[in-house]
């Protein structure tokens, strides 16, 4: 009776533990069969992520070197024509120069995304994940940021737009609308330009709707000259003509000026004075300090001919110097002062009369 009961335990003893090995036996021999039959499978997606990784980076550098070298050979090309006529009527090379790493900046950045966004996508088609809702929910998500980032969005293309189209840079003076002064930093979203006070006003690309340029190719000097109608127009023109090419003879006005002064003629004709306009065409910026330089000479040289300038009030008669008339501020005298003028007494009260009972 007990052997039979030992030799019961020691069966079911040894159970398990051939249980156990036979197990992992088949579970060893699944696996291998299992990579056996996948490895292949698995090898081909390996090596075509690989490919799409290698073909993404390679094309990446490419297009990055390729952007390089345009923007390279642009400042060449500006470089060349500096300091000609031609170059004379563009920007600056360091402005251009600024310019051209903008842009080159903005487009490797999007070269870099439109790749590597586009390899990612790959990468997960290849794993056998199904796109479309991952796409769905990001054009949700993009519409609801669109929309809540509408402003953000705007400002955005609008200065990648003025940068590409160059429609002005740091060191131009411009009228924006909203703000004018020049322009000291240019941004994505923001430009901030320094205005004739000194403060720095910081303008989102998306409010300016229109620009004026005061900074590129050429501007114009205006003066006007103000004189009596009976002065001679011929010595009249022939000062002026006179003051500006001495001034177009001088430094650093010689610098300055990019054509000739030109006495346009009488822009208006009055009756106690006429306007003569002058014109001049200057560098971009020193319109300014041309047009005071002509009002100086001009002034100088009409006091020398003895031509008076008129503008403001109207012009003193030659004998403005005769004495005064001193009862000019005297009122006329009133019928109503003296007590016995027939006015006074008709303006006098009636006096009662008394009535006896």
């Amino acid at each position: 009776m007990l052997l039979s009961v030992l030799s019961a335990a020691g069966s079911s003893s040894s159970d398990p533990q051939k249980v156990t090995l036979e197990d992992a036996q088949e579970k060893a021999t699944n696996a291998a069969s299992w990579v056996e039959q996948n490895w292949s499978t698995w090898l081909s997606i390996g090596l075509r992520v690989l490919l799409i990784v290698v073909i993404a980076a390679v094309l990446r550098v490419a297009i990055r070197r390729a952007i390089t070298k345009l923007i390279e050979r642009m400042n060449r090309t500006v470089q060349a024509v500096d300091g000609t006529a031609l170059g004379g009527l563009l920007v600056n090379v360091e402005r251009r120069r600024q310019r051209s790493q903008a842009i080159a900046s903005v487009l490797r950045s999007v070269a870099s995304f439109l790749v590597l966004g586009t390899a990612a996508l790959m990468i997960l088609s290849t794993f056998e994940i199904n796109l479309a809702p991952l796409l769905a929910s990001a054009g949700v998500a993009g519409v609801a940021i669109g929309f809540g980032a509408r402003n953000l969005v705007t400002d955005f293309l609008s200065g990648v737009f003025m940068i590409i189209e160059d429609q002005y840079g740091v060191g131009d003076s411009i009228d924006a609308g909203v703000a004018s002064g020049e322009v000291i930093e240019v941004g994505l979203r923001v430009t901030k330009l320094r205005g004739d006070s000194g403060e720095i006003w910081y303008v989102r690309n998306g409010e300016i709707k229109r620009i004026g340029n005061l900074s590129q190719g050429w501007a114009t000097a205006g003066v006007d000259v103000t004189v009596r109608p009976t002065e001679d127009l011929d010595q009249v023109k022939a000062i002026l003509a006179e003051v500006g090419e001495s001034m177009a003879k001088e430094e650093p006005w010689n610098e300055r000026l990019w054509g000739p002064v030109e006495v346009l003629g009488l822009d208006s004709v009055l009756l106690d004075s006429m306007v003569v306009r002058v014109s001049a065409k200057t560098m971009p910026g020193k319109a300014l300090s041309v047009e005071r330089e002509l009002r100086w000479r001009i002034k100088r040289a009409f006091d020398e001919a003895g031509i008076r300038i008129v503008g403001g009030l109207p012009a003193q008669p030659e004998d403005a110097d005769a004495a005064a008339d001193p009862t000019a501020g005297m009122a006329a005298p009133s019928a109503y002062a003296s007590t016995t003028s027939p006015q006074s007494q008709a303006a006098s009260p009636i006096a009662p009369t008394s009535t006896a009972k």
